[in-house]
């Protein structure tokens, strides 16, 4: 029973201590929830007064802001209200001077229709004092007039005569003292030497003893020379020189140039002849090339097409009256710009114009027409500025003058062409003397090649085997006399020497 009641005892005494434990803790959560609620109000309290000093801080702001806003409003309200002021009487004094101008207007108005009526009046009088002369004088208005300016005119008609005469005659002494001023300027200042190598040319030899070379064995040497050059190679007895004799220039320079190959090369034969002759021509083609170049940039003519510079470049082996045609354009463009700067025309027009002006002369002997039209014709297959052809096509008076430039370039012609040693007539009529045989048997079908040597006494024929015949030549070579006998003037006999060679070549490999 003790045991029983011990274990009763302790489950009471446990009991009981839970209860007490939960009284404790309730106890204790009691008094926890009263200092969180006091903790809860004191907080409160802290946020509603610092809320209270926001709000107040606010308000305080709020207040500035609005009296500084306030106060930017009343200002800019004052600014209005004067500006509003000042317009009022700016309006003002524009009514005012309206209602002034508006006066003014009437009264001019008003003068106005008085002065009508004076001039109205005025006219009505003269009318009448007009028609009163009349009366009185038996004369019209008109008769008066007239006869007062012929009695003026006979008075004073002497007096006039002699004045307008000297006024002509200053005004013409001025002109011409201003031209000769010009043209004698534009002349001495581009004045240059005339190139006397007309028909020959002076060849050195670097010893005497190189003619038997270029001579060769029984002259195969010189004759494969002139067939190749179309040129007449002369050796003579002048010591350390040979002569290159042709009167077309280009043929010439080809001759000296082949030459002096083959005197450095040392082998001088017929197959060496052909070459160097071929490279010859090939440099004297780069060569005008160059002179075309450099005579447009000398010129101060830009643009210009590169087949019309070649065609320039040819003139340099072109001669006018024995006058280098390249150094005449050349001279030319020069004496024209100087003129056109004086003058006041377009100075790039003419000094193309006076380059170009004889640049038909490059093809004249292969198209027919004379070198003006051709020149012409090139510029506008190149499309040139139609300003430079007008410029250009007057200066033989084939065309009239269109332009100020084409006049220039006419006179600047003349310049170069008449001044003292600039050319010589009978020369050029030799070359061109030649120029017409070359021409004329070059028309006969078969004729390959054409030379006149020998100052044109001798026409040198190379016919093409497979067309003329050993039966043929003799006819052609008849042929050819006698045209040139019909067409051509020329003193003594011309020897017509026709050649006839086949020549077969084969390589071995």
């Amino acid at each position: 029973m003790s045991l029983k009641l011990v274990f009763v005892l302790l489950a009471l005494s446990g009991l009981f201590g839970i209860a007490v434990g939960y009284v404790l803790r309730f106890l204790v959560a009691l008094g926890k929830v009263g200092s969180l609620e006091l903790e809860i109000k004191q907080r409160l309290l802290e946020a509603k007064e610092d809320a209270a000093r926001i709000t107040s801080r606010a308000e305080e702001e709020a207040h500035k802001e609005k009296e500084s806003i306030l106060k930017e409003v009343r200002a800019r309200e004052e600014a209005v209200s004067a500006k509003e002021t000042r317009l009022l009487k700016r309006e003002a004094l524009l009514d005012e001077r309206q209602s002034g101008i508006d006066l003014d207007e009437d009264e001019i108005k008003r003068r106005e229709k008085s002065l009508e009526h004076e001039r109205i009046d005025i006219q009505k009088k003269q009318e009448e004092i007009t028609k009163t002369l009349e009366r009185i004088a038996t004369l019209t208005k008109e008769e008066a007039r007239a006869e007062l300016l012929m009695s003026v005119e006979k008075e004073y008609e002497e007096a006039l005569v002699l004045r307008l005469q000297k006024l002509e005659t200053q005004a013409r002494d001025a002109v011409d003292a201003k031209a000769r001023e010009l043209l004698t300027t534009a002349v001495h200042r581009v004045g240059n030497a005339v190139n006397t190598d007309i028909m020959s040319f002076q060849f050195s030899l670097p010893k005497d003893d190189l003619k038997g070379k270029i001579i060769g064995k029984d002259g195969r040497n010189i004759r494969a020379f002139e067939r190749a050059t179309g040129v007449d190679l002369i050796v003579d007895e002048t010591p350390g020189s040979v002569t290159i004799s042709s009167f077309d220039p280009v043929r010439r320079h080809v001759a000296r140039i082949a030459l002096e190959k083959l005197l450095i090369d040392g082998r001088i034969q017929p197959a060496k002849i052909e070459s160097a002759v071929a490279k010859a021509q090939k440099e004297v083609e780069e060569t005008i090339v160059q002179k075309g170049r450099d005579a447009a940039y000398e010129a101060g003519v830009h643009g210009l097409d590169q087949k019309l510079l070649v065609l320039l470049g040819r003139l340099h082996f072109r001669t006018s009256y024995g006058q280098n045609i390249l150094t005449h354009s050349l001279e030319m463009a020069h004496i024209g710009g100087m003129l056109a700067a004086e003058l006041g025309a377009d100075v790039g027009v003419v000094r193309a114009g006076a380059l170009l002006h004889d640049i038909g002369k490059a093809v004249d002997h292969a198209v027919e027409g004379t070198h003006v039209e051709i020149g012409r014709r090139l510029l506008q297959k190149f499309n040139v500025d139609t300003r430079i052809i007008q410029a250009m096509q007057s200066h033989h008076e084939e065309y009239p003058y269109e332009t100020l430039e084409s006049v220039i370039v006419q006179v600047a012609d003349v310049l170069s062409a008449v001044r003292p040693g600039a050319r010589k007539d009978t020369a050029e009529h030799y070359l061109k003397r030649l120029g017409d045989l070359e021409t004329l048997a070059k028309r006969f079908d078969g004729v390959d090649k054409c030379y006149a040597i020998e100052a044109g006494r001798e026409l040198r024929i190379f016919v093409n085997p497979g067309k003329v015949s050993d039966s043929t030549m003799h006819k052609l070579a008849r042929d050819i006399a006698a045209k040139i006998h019909r067409e051509l003037k020329y003193p003594g006999e011309i020897k017509v020497n026709v050649i006839r060679e086949n020549r077969v070549v084969e390589f071995a490999r």
